[in-house]
Parts: structure tokens; C-alpha cells; sequence
């Protein structure tokens, strides 16, 4: 028996534009951004559009992902496409919730607004940075990052793969445990463009906000099983509010969440969301499996066809 898992993309996936022609053709596309306009207050398919720069920027870019992913989330639910277990990565976690029954579009978008502005304030542009170090044992990363702890904060961020890992943390930080790395015989590294070193240490303030705004939310009970990034196992209802807040300033553990998937039966996926940096990972996890992706309208019609 065939199971399917959806996974929702996360910030860096974004691009002008995303979505457009489904938003032209689909009523359900574009009443998810009118609904997501009306509680912004700006219009947010325009800024889509027409604001790279804007954007870019993590207060606007997490509502414009979690809309745009929520607005092809509906289109399939529509077409009568059917699944079994989700998960995203990182912000797209939000994206899964609304999946996932336990959390309603509106109460997501709004969180992720306010997530979104607190990450910004915590770790400003240029406040620290983030680097892919490619096929290394997670070991050797772990120690380097411990070691080079006396500069700064530096741990590892996103264990995407089990030859990609991010780390993140202070500049100075970051640049002993990549000199030490070197050191260590790692020949790939790879500095990523992000706006600043999530998922690390540094965006405990975020934390601290986002826990209170957690608070204001109600969440309901799963309809399907979300896997969470921050333990890589089933989320329980109890404990949606503590992983949230811990997601932001915690690593994601993206590979294990999906040998949990696997382990519970799934043996397609549907990424959901701009680009295909998810698929992209699985590949590299598990190549037996089935991997779709739905961003526009060609990717859809190949999707139903199937």
C-alpha cells in the first residue's frame, strides 16, 4: 500500500512571482491571498510580484511561503489529492500544522508575521552566517562547532542530508569551526545567503517572543501526524507549543523526520511550495521513493496526471 507525505518549503525557497499562473487560473489560489491581504493589511500577491527586496526580507518572506504553500495545499485538497503524513522544514512546519488540521490558516499566518519580524530582530542582516559543509560525518561537525565555541555561538543549524549539514552562529564563530573543519580534511563548504544565523542560539529572543504569542493560539487535535523538525519523531498535541518555540532556536533535523516518515510507511512525496530544495534532499535520503512537486501550473497538471 502506497503512502503519501507532504512536505512544505521553507524560507530561501521563495521567488518573484511564485505561483502566479495558479493564482490566474484557480479561484481557491486567489482567495487564499485575498483572505491573507485582508489580515496583513498589505497586499501580498502584489508584493509577490512586483518587491524582490521586499521580499527578501523575513517579515514578508514567511507570510508570502506560508500563503503561497497553504494556496496549493487548497488547490489539492480541491482536485481530491489525498495524503497521509506531513512535515516541513522549518517555517514550512507551519504550512504542515495547517495540513495536518491543527492549526487554521489565519491563526498560522498571523504567527508566522509576527515569527518572522522576531527572527529579523534577533539576528539582524549580517549579524552572523550560515554555512553548508558538505559530506562530513555530523561528528566531525559537532566537535568542530564545540571547539570553536570559545569565539562565539556556532552549532550546527539544519542536518538536511547526511552529506549536508548547516552551521550557524556568530561571524568569528562560525569562521574558527570552518578553519577547524579544513583542518579536519573537509574540502566543501559552502556559505549560504540567508538574512541571519537561524535556528541557533542567537535567536533565543525570537523564542522568548514567540512563546508568548503561542499562548494566544488555539490548536485542535491532528487529523494526520505531523513529524516534528526539532525531535524528528510524530508531534503529540501537548507539546505543539514548547516544539514551536524551540524550533526557531533549535536545529532542524530534517533527514531524521524523514526516515520517521519512511518508517511509518511513506513512500511518496509531494513538496509543496516554491522551487524543489526539498526534493532536492530526498534524493539524496532515499532515491527508491516517489517525488513529486507542485509550485505552478505544469507542475500541478503533471501532479493529477500521474
Amino acid at each position: 500500500m502506497t503512502k503519501t507525505g507532504l512536505l512544505f518549503a521553507g524560507q530561501g525557497a521563495q521567488k518573484l512571482g511564485m505561483a502566479r499562473d495558479l493564482y490566474d487560473n484557480f479561484d481557491i489560489v486567489k482567495k487564499t491571498y485575498d483572505e491573507a491581504a485582508e489580515i496583513l493589511g498589505y497586499d501580498l500577491r502584489q508584493l509577490i510580484d512586483q518587491d524582490a527586496e521586499q521580499l527578501a526580507e523575513t517579515k514578508y518572506t514567511q507570510p508570502a511561503i506560508l500563503t503561497t504553500s497553504v494556496a496549493i495545499l487548497r488547490l489539492l485538497d480541491s482536485k481530491g489529492v489525498t495524503y497521509d503524513v506531513v512535515a516541513g522544514l522549518s517555517l514550512g512546519e507551519y504550512s504542515a500544522l495547517v495540513a495536518s488540521g491543527s492549526l487554521l490558516f489565519s491563526d498560522a499566518l498571523k504567527l508566522v508575521a509576527k515569527r518572522g519580524q522576531y527572527m529579523a530582530e534577533a539576528a539582524p542582516t549580517g549579524s552572523g552566517k550560515m554555512v553548508a559543509v558538505m559530506n562530513t560525518s555530523s561528528d566531525v561537525i559537532e566537535t568542530a562547532c564545540q571547539e570553536a565555541s570559545v569565539k562565539g555561538i556556532v552549532s550546527p543549524a539544519n542536518y538536511n542530508t547526511p552529506a549536508q549539514i548547516v552551521i550557524g552562529g556568530e561571524v568569528a564563530a562560525v569562521d574558527e569551526a570552518m578553519a577547524l573543519l579544513t583542518q579536519a580534511g573537509v574540502k566543501r563548504m559552502i556559505p549560504l545567503n540567508v538574512s541571519g544565523p537561524f535556528h541557533t542560539a542567537l535567536l533565543k529572543p525570537a523564542s522568548d517572543k514567540l512563546a508568548v504569542e503561542l499562548e494566544k493560539v488555539d490548536f485542535h487535535d491532528f487529523k494526520k501526524p505531523l513529524i516534528s523538525n526539532t525531535t524528528a519523531q510524530v508531534m503529540s498535541f501537548e507539546e505543539i507549543k514548547s516544539l514551536l518555540t524551540r524550533q526557531v532556536m533549535e536545529p532542524v533535523k530534517f533527514y531524521a523526520s524523514i526516515d520517521t516518515m519512511l518508517a511509518l510507511g511513506v513512500t511518496d512525496f509531494i513538496e509543496i511550495g516554491p522551487g524543489k530544495v526539498l526534493s532536492g534532499f530526498i534524493k539524496k535520503i532515499d532515491k527508491t521513493v516517489g517525488m513529486t512537486q507542485v509550485d505552478d501550473l505544469a507542475s500541478l497538471n503533471a501532479l493529477l496526471e500521474k
